[in-house]
């Protein structure tokens, strides 16, 4: 018997107890720092526990239980829903201070039947006998105007007629004009961005001239959520704006959002994807940014009520008192998540999608993908990742985000790595310290 290779070990922030986190046998324990001794050098000594615990095991059982769980997950993970992103024009409304999509070709052009058509023809090819639905993505996919509104509308008869579900990432300026076409079909959640309070966000995120655009998305977003549509609150965080995150909390449990049902937040951190943005210097690192959302948590807690960050599974551990199934795989791309637009191009994922060079294929005016392609997408995981092989976050990170580590190294077979040790010192603290 030995240690696990899959225990995370170490001291909780801000504390002087110890944890353990095991995601192959499922188990987690705070720990004494004479407990941690037996895991880290006494172990022939450990408490029976331990072993039943699977922090202590046999080397040769414990892979064949790491190969056990992974059929499990690939498995599991074939059986998916697919999220399948639609991009019908790269154009915005918007001059947001950090778009990576700024420099995407957007001619201007309305979504034609036969495009129409031909995407859900690929998804009846290509994912059939699979659960899906779809996102609407952009650019801006509600933009103002008859004649694209009316492109649209046949985008969404299809949707009706094909009975899937719709999600739409928006800037939630022209919400109000879509709802007509919005009740033709079932709305999963619609994703709408703030920055921080109306001062902030008009800054980072004006009207193309600099028209403030606050105040108009408050008024839909209200709109939304009477009207019954599950809003998921988006906050684009860097060095910018995370100050004001308590002021955002604020705002919305003030509105009596955080109240409702159909409410609900996440943060993005704001990251150069593709393109260099104009101030590199206000991004975080994803460790740097946990680290200041630790420390404005600790001063200002009624943020907790507005967003509870995962700090790995943290979070997941305070609210459903287990761990989450080992993480063999974290990037969706091809797998349970494509992405098409309305040139007829097919990509791998929202972070691909549009970026010259990353086609998959086409699915208009002809189908004709690049099968090799698509499979390096789909064999991605830790297990064909030489660096995850021997790291013991490896079921706690699943890899990180194929198209970052392409980006970093060129090819996607590289790691995407996350501060997993670090978050957990955090989170596991802030969840469950003293």
């Amino acid at each position: 018997m030995q240690p696990s290779r899959f225990n995370i070990i170490s001291r909780l922030n801000d504390s002087l107890d110890f944890f353990v986190v095991n995601l192959l046998s499922g188990q987690a324990d705070l720990l004494s720092e004479e407990e941690v001794a037996f895991l880290e050098r006494d172990f022939e000594k450990a408490p029976t526990e331990f072993f039943e615990k699977g922090y202590l095991a046999d080397p040769g059982k414990e892979m064949q239980q790491y190969r056990l769980r992974y059929i499990d997950f690939i498995e599991k993970r074939d059986q998916e829903e697919v999220q399948v992103f639609f991009v019908p024009t790269y154009q915005c409304n918007f001059a947001c201070s950090y778009c990576y999509q700024s420099e995407y070709p957007a001619p201007p052009e309305n979504l034609s039947p036969e495009m129409v058509d031909a995407f859900f023809s690929f998804m009846e090819t290509r994912l059939r006998g699979r659960k899906k639905y779809i996102t609407l993505f952009g650019g801006e996919p509600f933009l103002s105007g008859k004649s694209y509104k009316a492109s649209l509308a046949y985008f969404f008869e299809k949707c009706a007629e094909n009975s899937l579900e719709v999600a739409v990432v928006t800037n939630g300026y022209h919400l109000d004009q879509y709802f007509d076409l919005l009740s033709k079909v079932k709305v999963r959640e619609i994703q709408v961005t703030l920055d921080g309070p109306e001062h902030l966000h008009d800054h980072r995120r004006p009207w193309k001239g600099g028209l403030p655009s606050f105040k108009k998305i408050v008024e839909n977003i209200d709109q939304c959520l009477s009207l019954g549509y599950i809003v998921n609150l988006r906050a684009v965080i860097d060095r910018e704006n995370m100050h004001e995150l308590p002021a955002l909390a604020r705002f919305a449990i003030e509105k009596g959002w955080t109240g409702l049902p159909n409410f609900k937040t996440q943060l993005g951190r704001n990251y150069e994807l593709h393109y260099c943005q104009d101030a590199r210097n206000r991004l975080y690192s994803r460790v740097e940014l946990y680290q200041e959302l630790y420390r404005l948590i600790k001063d200002h807690p009624e943020i907790l009520e507005f967003h509870k960050p995962a700090f790995s599974v943290a979070k997941f551990l305070s609210e459903n008192g287990s761990l989450p199934d080992p993480l063999f795989d974290s990037c969706p791309a091809c797998k349970s998540e494509w992405a098409l637009d309305y040139s007829g191009r097919v990509y791998s994922c929202t972070a691909t999608v549009g970026k010259p060079g990353e086609e998959l294929g086409t699915f208009f005016p002809e189908m004709k993908l690049n099968e090799t392609a698509i499979s390096a997408w789909q064999e991605r995981d830790t297990l064909h990742i030489d660096k995850c092989a021997e790291c013991s976050f490896q079921l706690a990170c699943g890899g990180g985000c194929g198209s970052v580590a392409k980006n970093q190294y060129g090819h996607l077979l590289a790691p995407d790595c996350r501060p997993v040790k670090e978050l957990l010192e955090m989170g596991l603290d802030l969840y469950f310290g003293k």
